[in-house]
């Protein structure tokens, strides 16, 4: 979150996390529209499933799994795949940290 705050972020909001985990963006090919919830769902203590795989996806907060939040590069890794294929772009430091902040607090 250091990082991001010192890329001209902060201060970081659980709201604001959950807000754009929530929202929906429209998908590039006109199919269904994506949100981090489609995937990763609401209750963040719950296994998701990748909407295109089918993949399991292990639980997001940090409470129900240990490993997650736990290394940088998994971090920046997935939140650039995610808000790639969610937003169409990259999240800005101040999303990834609302976000951050939001998983966290789970």
């Amino acid at each position: 979150l250091q990082e991001f705050r010192s890329q001209g972020a902060g201060p970081f909001s659980v709201a604001a996390g959950e807000k754009l985990w929530q929202a929906e963006h429209p998908a590039p090919d006109g199919g269904q529209s994506r949100r981090c919830a489609l995937c990763h769902t609401t209750d963040l203590k719950a296994q998701g499933k990748h909407a295109v795989t089918g993949k399991a996806i292990k639980p997001m907060a940090p409470s129900a799994n240990p490993e997650r939040l736990a290394d940088k590069g998994k971090i920046e890794k997935w939140l650039l795949r995610n808000c790639k294929w969610t937003l169409g772009r990259a999240c800005t430091p101040q999303e990834k940290g609302d976000v951050l902040t939001m998983i966290r607090s789970k």
